[in-house]
């Protein structure tokens, strides 16, 4: 029963006499899979990061402290006059008097005052969206130059093995005596330059990322753990129903919009300020022998609008409200040419990086093969083959540049609607 000769028998009694083995591995495998988990859950994406900024940014955190001196201008706009006391003592009689004045606002005005700061508190919120909008652009653009500052140390290290690859051909060719010793030179200069370059992308890379960094509220000192890709295009609806979102949301109509209302609330309040306040006093007149010792007393009082009753703030409120109304027709106006003119921007962009991406690239890379295949079998000179690299290397980087363009078009044009497009 216990013999070891059976391959069944010895696999049972190693598992047996080896559990710490197998609590080892089941620990190490809980490790790893935690590791995994916890390097999944840091990795940002775009939604992540347009969220952080959303919540974290300290520019925006300040702002929204803005809504804290509403509140308060609220509760100022609530209040009821105070009322005033005043006790009087003279040697004629009666010889005291004690009276209480208490001004009476008529016309409403205290709820108009409450409506006027109701306005003024969607004002601040209006202000607080528009920044939220432009903090969204700022950090979409970043979070993309980020990814585009990876891309580019990418291909810098693509053209560094390149240049050493066509270094190591020449210095080969040149072992043999097909080439000449200027040819080793020349590709060892190459290979040192597409050394510096790919130094500067690196550099490059540490500053995009604190850039997105200072946006997220994160530490400014090492690499973000970044998830997406340039190549990801963002894709939006046609320029019909983008100009109809954009005149419900575009920051400049929303601004303006509030600020009539706004001002139809202080002409309201102007008006009902020409009412006069009414003052009611009470009070009780002391110590005035033989006829009394104590006397009530009490009095009436308001103002008379003879020479101002608040014209001046009526006609103001007036004046404003018109240049609003014509403001707010000229802003139509600019916001729906903004908003083709980014459209469009952003169509001719999207489509420069696709050619790049299906035609041009492609046929810029096979033709540095071939240059390099015709070099290696003695075809051509190294200059044509160096011409051929660099041209490669640019045309990657124009692409780059192109796939940034886009997103940043797009980044502009969601900005101008004053809404998500994606």
């Amino acid at each position: 029963m216990m013999l070891c000769g059976s391959r069944q028998a010895s696999f049972r009694s190693t598992v047996v006499c080896s559990p710490f083995s197998l609590a080892r591995r089941v620990l190490c495998g809980i490790v790893l899979t935690g590791a995994l988990a916890c390097a999944q859950e840091t990795a940002i994406d775009l939604p992540k990061a347009l969220s952080i900024a959303d919540s974290d940014n300290l520019e925006l955190r300040a702002a929204r402290q803005q809504r804290a001196v509403t509140l308060a201008g609220f509760k100022i706009a609530s209040q009821f006059p105070n009322p005033a006391v005043s006790f009087a003592a003279a040697r004629d009689l009666p010889h005291e008097s004690l009276l209480w004045d208490q001004p009476i606002e008529l016309g409403g005005q205290r709820g108009k005052r409450r409506a006027l700061s109701r306005e003024e508190q969607k004002s601040t919120e209006i202000d607080i969206t528009v920044l939220s909008r432009q903090i969204r652009q700022r950090t979409r653009e970043a979070f993309f130059r980020a990814l585009l500052s990876r891309a580019q140390a990418e291909q810098s290290k693509a053209a560094l093995d390149l240049a050493t690859r066509i270094n190591d051909v020449v210095r080969q060719r040149f072992e043999v005596g097909d080439v000449a010793e200027l040819e080793t030179i020349q590709a060892e200069v190459e290979a040192a330059r597409a050394a510096a370059e790919y130094a500067g992308a690196v550099e490059a890379q540490k500053i995009a990322d604190a850039q997105l960094a200072a946006l997220l509220s994160r530490p400014l000192e090492g690499p973000l753990n970044l998830s997406g890709r340039l190549q990801d295009l963002p894709q939006t609806q046609g320029i019909q129903a983008v100009t109809e979102t954009a005149l419900r949301s575009n920051a400049d109509l929303l601004r303006t919009t509030q600020d009539m209302v706004v001002e139809e609330r202080r002409l309201s309040l102007a008006k009902a300020q020409r009412i006069p306040n009414l003052d009611l006093q009470a009070g009780v007149d002391l110590n005035s022998p033989p006829d009394f010792n104590v006397g009530p007393r009490g009095q009436i009082a308001m103002a008379l609008p003879i020479f101002y009753h608040g014209q001046g703030e009526v006609a103001q409120s007036n004046a404003r409200l018109d240049f609003l109304r014509l403001a707010l027709q000229a802003q139509r106006n600019n916001a729906s040419s903004q908003v083709i003119a980014a459209y469009y921007d952003y169509v001719a962009k999207s489509r420069q990086a696709t050619q790049f991406g299906d035609k041009v690239v492609p046929q810029t890379v096979k033709l540095e093969q071939m240059a390099e295949d015709s070099y290696r079998y003695g075809k051509s000179n190294l200059l044509t083959l160096i011409d051929a690299q660099r041209r490669l290397n640019e045309t990657r980087k124009t692409y780059l540049d192109s796939l940034f363009a886009v997103q940043s078009s797009f980044a502009a044009l969601e900005n101008i609607v004053g809404a998500p497009l994606d």
